[in-house]
């Protein structure tokens, strides 16, 4: 008998989105089951339906073979399901003991203040038995990433979490981080836990799970046992065809510098150092790659350098010419492109139409401006152009990009970007909520445009294609530059995690040698 069912779940959102169509899932007692599927494939829907967070609108859910109701989060961990987000839920300044008793303190209480000496002994206690290693006297603000995650499991096992969901749990962190949740997700196993891994990142499925379900457009496609497949059979069930996982790649002899930044710092309203004297080169015909855990300086760097927040010290020059305080339009004259990590906010105009997109930042110039009027012929001819260059999957370009997947939105950003003629690309999470297809197909842009001779300077919390697409390697940490590498086949992704988390740092003469 399965420990968890899920049974034809159906569920419609107001608007009409069918986001499970008839998904059946089944968890047995004790094992590792992995949900994986391309972004609106649905399965975050079925996690919060388990969850009480959405409410199906029909089927139903069987807990040891008992039919169930689950209205609300706290039905869901009064029948011992947990679940772990993927935006951490935690108060940055309470203590990790104090975070872990938030909502169950009252019973542990004298009188109206919280027994804190109890619930640190209680975070111990738990930490111990289950190998997930806190400091509970620790604020939660104090602490990195990789103790954050364990602090959200904490407190799910707290409340007596059986069922475990674990949404993307490796999203922020190091290589040397995600080893560690893993060997402490295995120890859950072995005291009894049940767990279901959500990911996009098929190798930790290989790694972690013990079976894999798959689901495509709100369908589940198959149920498979881990060890019976491979990460090319996962990915041709998750797009519905053959996925080519590598990016054809030429040696290319890097050219002059493109970009060149010295001592770029940025220090924020409040006064706090976000950025702190960043110094490197970015040259033709080359991917500089920058490594780091999210929140420590990357934002800033790319904001800064395209003009978005002012830079408090420092210069940048694109071909000799200063693009440091003009504006995002004269960084963009100085031939710099832009994919922003954020496509919603700063990359399309979600109302507007695919094909005035394709045009926000040349509206004003020939050929799709005449005698001070908008040539809509000149602007629909670039977009038919445009959407059939870049494989957007759109009927026309008339059509708003509220219209489109996250993939589709995506590549009418890098059309834009490419179709420029830009001498630099700076691309933030280029890849950040797209599906496998169309990863693929942005990752063989990025490296074409650079064998062509484009600069890129490529930001990315996804440390494997960091690795995959660059040819030189920038590690941030805590806002400064702590190691520039070049990407070498003996490179691993543990010697970047131990400069990610600041456990070690290069010279001056090391940083200037890679240059």
């Amino acid at each position: 008998m399965a420990l968890l069912e899920a049974i034809d779940i159906v569920k419609i959102y107001p608007n009409g989105v069918l986001a499970n169509d008839g998904v059946t899932l089944s968890v047995e007692q004790g094992e590792i089951h992995a949900l994986v599927g391309e972004n609106g494939a649905g399965k975050t829907t079925l996690m919060k339906i388990l969850y009480g967070l959405e409410h199906p609108t029909s089927g139903e859910i069987r807990l040891r073979g008992q039919k169930v109701e689950i209205s609300s989060p706290q039905d869901a961990i009064d029948l011992g399901i947990g679940m772990v987000h993927q935006n951490f839920m935690l108060v940055d300044s309470f203590t990790i003991a104090e975070n872990i008793a938030l909502g169950r303190e009252t019973a542990r209480a004298r009188g109206l203040m919280l027994d804190r000496p109890k619930a640190i002994r209680d975070t111990e206690e738990l930490s111990r038995q289950y190998g997930l290693f806190v400091d509970p006297t620790a604020r939660v603000d104090t602490v990195p990433v990789g103790m954050r995650q364990r602090v959200e499991i904490l407190k799910a096992l707290y409340r007596g979490a059986e069922i475990l969901i674990l949404d993307e749990p490796t999203a922020v962190l190091t290589p040397r981080e995600t080893q560690d949740l893993f060997a402490a997700i295995r120890n859950l196993v072995k005291e009894g836990k049940t767990v279901i891994f959500i990911t996009h990142k098929l190798r930790e499925v290989m790694e972690i799970s013990d079976r894999v379900t798959v689901m495509r457009d709100a369908r589940k496609i198959g149920t498979v046992v881990t060890a019976e497949t491979s990460i090319p059979e996962l990915a041709r069930m998750m797009v519905g065809r053959e996925v080519f996982m590598q990016v054809d790649k030429p040696p290319v002899q890097r050219g002059k510098p493109v970009l060149q930044v010295r001592g770029l710092t940025y220090v924020s309203p409040t006064g706090r150092t976000l950025l702190h004297n960043a110094t490197f080169n970015v040259y033709e015909s080359e991917i500089l790659g920058v490594a780091g855990v999210e929140g420590n300086g990357q934002t800033e760097l790319v904001e800064v350098l395209t003009g978005l927040r002012p830079a408090t010290a420092g210069e940048a020059y694109v071909d000799g010419r200063s693009v440091l305080g003009y504006g995002p339009r004269k960084v963009r004259e100085a031939r710099v492109a832009h994919i922003p990590e954020d496509r919603l906010t700063n990359g399309v105009a979600v109302k507007a139409s695919i094909a005035d997109n394709l045009i926000v930042d040349r509206y004003y110039r020939s050929p799709f401006t005449r005698a001070a009027l908008l040539d809509l012929s000149a602007v629909r001819t670039n977009g038919e152009e445009l959407i059939q260059r870049f494989n957007i999957l759109a009927p026309s370009g008339e059509l708003p990009v509220a219209s489109l997947s996250g993939g589709n939105m995506q590549k009418v950003v890098l059309a834009r970007e490419l179709s420029s003629s830009p001498r630099l690309l700076i691309a933030a999470q280029p890849t950040r909520g797209v599906d496998i297809g169309a990863i693929e197909y942005i990752h063989q842009q990025l490296v074409d445009q650079r064998t062509n001779g484009l600069a890129i300077l490529l930001v990315s919390a996804d440390l494997q294609e960091v690795m995959k697409l660059s040819d030189r390697i920038m590690v941030m940490h805590n806002g400064e530059i702590v190691a520039i590498l070049p990407n070498t086949p003996d490179l691993t992704e543990e010697q970047l995690g131990l400069y990610m988390l600041g456990a070690e740092r290069q010279s001056a003469e090391e940083m200037e040698r890679y240059q």
